[in-house]
């Protein structure tokens, strides 16, 4: 016997994410700011207010397992609606009643997001679901507003589409126009079965800022992506319950990049104390902590006992070294923290829950990370990441009651 209806409406949201694309390979799964777009996507959904449940439908083992790890539910979509030809609507209808046949309720609403629009809010989400639910309109949709004058070539020469050429109003004097931007769209469920498209009945927009509107589809849309999520994406950094371990480059990191040599070409690097103080507060607080470090520099491991942790240094493939230390440690690679700062970062930035880059690093590097520290690296960058986490007297948190 089905179950009775909630009071409150069911809003499933469904993320189509095919493992196939042509113009980026694997592209659902393409991080940026460390996060794979899948992931990005779903976190945007559990994020808005009325969305009660979240659905990634897929036909790849790999972002199945991506959606999950980031908290959606996931929908193995058939090859017969996985293939290029095949509508979102199909996939957005096959998880409807995937969801419905599993939970034995009706939905009241349904959403398509497209995770290949990675700065979507949830605000935005929300806001197209108000819509839906307070009867104000039967669909609606994301939407920038636009001032641009468009044409189109004739025969006899280039023409206005939403001009006359011979007159050129004034942007103050002309009523916006609105894009589509392909980010999400919501429907009654009911109108959405039975008419079998995302626009029917009364449509409303949901404006958007035009600054956010990205649409990926070849790899210069994904590099533009990752140059603009430090300048477009909410500041974030982890807190304590986040991390169950801290693993930390060496040199640009815990340094300022710099050598010095004597006459004997000894090397010689400057180390903060105010990253010593922060290291021994983590370790106090019972997280593990690992220098991991391509440099053959007996300095790094003179630094590490200093700092009684374990390093593992002169490694040629710092991924390999972190994935095997996390098996050996039996921890979650998802939940591990790792802060660096070069391109010989980048491998563990993508193997890590929570790729951190400190304020001096490279471009390509602050791109990828999760969170960028204020200060550069060897002037107390880990001195702040401690403070992310255990605030800034770096107090030990207080184990919560059984």
């Amino acid at each position: 016997m089905p179950e009775k209806q909630p009071s409150t409406p069911v809003v499933v949201a469904v993320i189509p994410a095919r493992g196939g694309s042509k113009g980026v390979p694997a592209k659902n799964l393409a991080p940026v700011a460390g996060i794979p777009l899948v992931g990005r996507a779903v976190r945007a959904c559990l994020g808005a207010a009325g969305v009660t449940d979240v659905l990634v439908s897929t036909d790849d083992p790999a972002i199945e397992a991506a959606a999950r790890s980031f908290g959606a539910g996931a929908v193995r979509r058939p090859a017969a609606i996985a293939g290029d030809t095949a509508t979102s609507e199909s996939a957005v209808l096959h998880a409807l009643d995937a969801y419905e046949a599993e939970r034995g309720r009706t939905a009241d609403v349904v959403l398509l997001v497209q995770c290949t629009s990675p700065f979507l809010t949830s605000r935005e989400i929300a806001d197209a679901v108000a819509r839906i639910t307070s009867g104000a309109a039967d669909t609606a949709f994301t939407a920038a507003p636009s001032h641009g004058f468009l044409w189109k070539e004739a025969e006899d020469g280039a023409t206005g589409v939403n001009h006359d050429k011979a007159h050129r109003p004034r942007r103050q004097d002309r009523e916006p126009e609105y894009l589509e931007t392909g980010a999400v769209y919501a429907m009654d469920a009911a109108g959405f079965r039975t008419h079998g498209h995302r626009f029917f009945g009364r449509t409303a927009l949901v404006v958007t800022d035009p600054a956010r509107v990205l649409e990926i589809d070849d790899p210069h849309d994904l590099a533009r992506a990752k140059a603009l999520a430090p300048l477009l994406d909410e500041p974030t950094t982890p807190a304590f319950a986040d991390v169950d371990a801290v693993v930390l480059d060496f040199d640009g990191t815990q340094t300022d990049d710099r050598v010095h040599l004597d006459a004997e070409g000894r090397e010689f690097v400057s180390a903060h104390r105010g990253d010593g103080l922060g290291i021994a507060a983590l370790r106090r607080a019972g997280l593990p902590v690992l220098i991991l470090s391509t440099e053959q520099n007996p300095v790094v491991a003179a630094r590490a006992r200093k700092l009684k942790i374990p390093v593992l240094h002169g490694i040629d493939r710092k991924d390999l070294a972190l994935k095997e230390w996390c098996e050996a440690e039996a921890i979650d690679p998802a939940r591990v923290l790792y802060a660096g700062n070069d391109v010989n970062d980048l491998p563990c930035f993508h193997l890590v829950g929570w790729p951190v880059a400190v304020g001096s690093a490279h471009d390509s590097v602050r791109a990828a990370a999760r969170a960028v520290t204020v200060t550069p690296g060897g002037f107390g960058a880990i001195r702040e990441i401690a403070a992310w986490l255990l605030g800034p007297e770096l107090n030990t948190p207080t184990p919560l009651p059984n």
